[in-house]
C-alpha cells in the first residue's frame, strides 16, 4: 500500500480519478438484464404447437355436401328451387318425365290387360271352388272316386296361385306406371341447394345423374387440419386445439395462449393413420364445448371456410424452445400417454 501511495505520488492526478457514474450504472443495467434474460429463458413457461391449415366440414359424413340423382332416366319437366333456395324435408326439387311419350299408354294398357286376368283367375278359383264342394259331398257319400275329388282340390290350388301370379304382375305394372309417369325427386332434409346442374325442359338424365347438390342444415361442424409428418406422432385424440377461421381477426402470442384474442377453442377427435397424397396428414378437430368462446355461427363460418389451428403439446421453457428451434429439433414428446387407463395431457389457451 505504502508503495502505491508512493506512486501516486508522482501522479496526483490519477489518484483522483473514479469510475464515472454512468459507466457503473451502464455495468449494473447489463448485470440486471443478462441476470433478468437467463431468469427469464430458464423459468418462463412455453407451449409447444405444431400449426396447421384446413377448411370446415361437417363431423357426421351425411351431413356433409349431398349429390341429389335422377332415380329413372326421362327428361326435366319442372324446377321447383334454383341454386341457393332453401327447402325443407319432403320439398320437391325437380320433376322428371319418362323419355317415352307413349310409355305410359303402354303401362296403361298393360295394366288393363293384367286387370282382366286377374278377374278370370279369381272367377276361375270359384267356380273351382263350388265344384270341389260338390265333388267333397259327392265323395263322402261314395258317388265319386277319391281320384276325381283330389283331382278337384290340385285344381282349386293351381287356380290360386294363378291369382297370386296375377296380384304380383299387377303390383309390378302399377309400381312401373306410378315410377314413370312422373318422377318427383324431393328433399331429404332441411337444408340449402348449392347448385343446380341440369337445366331447362329440354334437357335428358339418365338415372343416376348428378341433377342438383344439397346442403344439409344444422349439422355438427368439424374442421380438417393437415399436419406435417414430423409431428404428427405427438397429437393425440382429446388434445386441445386453438383455431382462427378465414375473415376472424386475431392477435397471437407464440407460446403462451392465455394471452392470445381472437381464436377458438376445439379438441381432436380423429388422427388419420395414413398420409394424404400432399404427405400431411389430417386431423379432424371439433368444437371444445367448454371454452369460453363458442363457435361462430354457422352463416359466419360456412362449410369449405378455411381454417388455421394449433394443436396444444408440451410446456417447456422459453429457452428449451430457442434451443430447439435452432438446432430444428421436434418438438418434445408427451410425458403421458394417451390410452385408455392415462388419458392426453390437454391444455387451454390460444396459441399463435
Amino acid at each position: 500500500m505504502a508503495y502505491r501511495e508512493q506512486d501516486l505520488a508522482y501522479f496526483r492526478t490519477l489518484g483522483r480519478q473514479r469510475v464515472p457514474r454512468i459507466m457503473r450504472a451502464i455495468g449494473w443495467i447489463l448485470f440486471v438484464g443478462i441476470a433478468a434474460m437467463s431468469a427469464f429463458l430458464l423459468f418462463t413457461p412455453w407451449v409447444q404447437t405444431t400449426s396447421g391449415f384446413g377448411s370446415v366440414t361437417a363431423l357426421n359424413p351425411n351431413d356433409r355436401l349431398q349429390e341429389i340423382n335422377a332415380l329413372v332416366p326421362g327428361r326435366i319437366q319442372q324446377w321447383f328451387v334454383r341454386d341457393g333456395s332453401h327447402v325443407n324435408v319432403g320439398d320437391p326439387i325437380v320433376q322428371i318425365a319418362d323419355v317415352d311419350p307413349q310409355l305410359i299408354e303402354r303401362l296403361q294398357a298393360e295394366r288393363a290387360q293384367v286387370v282382366a286376368k286377374l278377374d278370370a283367375a279369381q272367377v276361375a278359383v270359384e267356380t273351382a271352388e263350388i265344384d270341389l264342394q260338390r265333388m267333397k259331398e259327392l265323395f263322402d257319400e261314395g258317388l265319386a272316386a277319391r281320384r276325381e275329388f283330389e283331382q278337384a282340390r290340385i285344381r282349386v290350388e293351381e287356380l290360386r296361385s294363378r291369382v297370386a301370379e296375377a296380384a304380383a304382375e299387377l303390383t309390378r305394372v302399377d309400381i312401373n306406371l306410378s315410377r314413370q309417369s312422373v318422377q318427383t325427386v324431393r328433399a331429404p332434409r332441411d337444408g340449402v341447394i348449392l347448385r343446380v346442374y341440369a337445366s331447362d325442359a329440354a334437357t335428358y338424365v339418365q338415372a343416376g345423374d348428378v341433377v342438383a347438390t344439397f346442403v344439409p342444415d344444422n349439422v355438427d361442424r368439424a374442421v380438417e387440419l393437415y399436419v406435417d409428418g414430423r409431428d404428427v406422432a405427438l397429437v393425440r385424440a382429446g388434445a386441445q386445439v386453438r383455431l382462427q377461421f378465414e375473415g376472424w381477426p386475431v392477435v397471437q402470442f407464440s407460446g403462451w395462449p392465455s394471452v392470445a384474442v381472437g381464436t377458438f377453442g376445439g379438441t381432436v377427435v380423429a388422427v388419420d393413420p395414413s398420409a394424404q397424397q400432399s404427405g400431411r396428414f389430417r386431423v379432424l378437430v371439433v368444437e371444445d364445448m367448454d371454452d369460453p368462446h363458442p363457435w361462430p355461427d354457422q352463416r359466419f363460418v360456412r362449410f369449405g371456410s378455411k381454417a388455421r389451428g394449433w394443436v396444444l403439446l408440451e410446456e417447456v421453457s422459453v429457452g428449451f424452445e430457442l434451443w430447439r428451434q435452432l438446432n430444428n429439433f421436434p418438438a418434445e414428446l408427451p410425458g403421458v400417454p394417451c390410452t385408455g387407463a392415462a388419458p392426453c395431457r390437454v391444455r387451454s389457451g390460444s396459441p399463435a
